[in-house]
């Protein structure tokens, strides 16, 4: 793990690895879904999450929301939704970290080795980047997860 003091010098790390307490639970957040694999030792066949940083940025983005449920989306607090095989969550983040509002979205998964619960020493070790609030990082409930298509809504979690 890198310590910086400032952000500009965090220019240097090719591809980062964040953890941080997202919206639901600590987590792993990156652009790079392949980095994310690796570190989790994840099968590549189970795709991320991308998490949004609002609504506007998820439509911009060619995700294709069916118009009946466009409303509960923009809405959802700690949902994510399926759509066509393709994972979302719309969520801004809760911490003042200028690292996590720079970007419009990132992948997301949680801060765990497959499989196995919260291990705070493994996910200092997986990452390039910690923003952590004076809370700490604090293992909470998943999201809730959703199936949409044009005809109806499954609850899946």
């Amino acid at each position: 793990m890198d310590s910086f003091s400032s952000y500009t010098r965090l220019s240097r790390l090719s591809v980062k690895v964040i953890l941080t307490q997202t919206d639901t639970t600590v987590g792993f957040l990156s652009q790079d879904d392949k980095k994310l694999q690796e570190v989790k030792s994840r099968k590549p066949s189970k795709a991320f999450i991308k998490v949004y940083k609002n609504f506007k940025t998820l439509l911009a983005s060619g995700h294709r929301i069916p118009d009946k449920y466009k409303n509960s989306v923009r809405r959802s607090k700690k949902t994510t939704f399926i759509v066509k095989n393709k994972a979302f969550r719309v969520a801004d983040t809760s911490l003042d970290s200028q690292i996590l509002r720079d970007k419009l979205w990132h992948y997301s998964t949680s801060a765990n080795e497959s499989g196995k619960n919260f291990d705070r020493d493994f996910c200092i070790e997986k990452a390039d980047i910690i923003v952590e609030n004076k809370d700490g990082l604090n293992e909470n409930s998943s999201s809730s997860l959703y199936i949409l298509n044009h005809t109806k809504r499954k609850k899946i979690r």
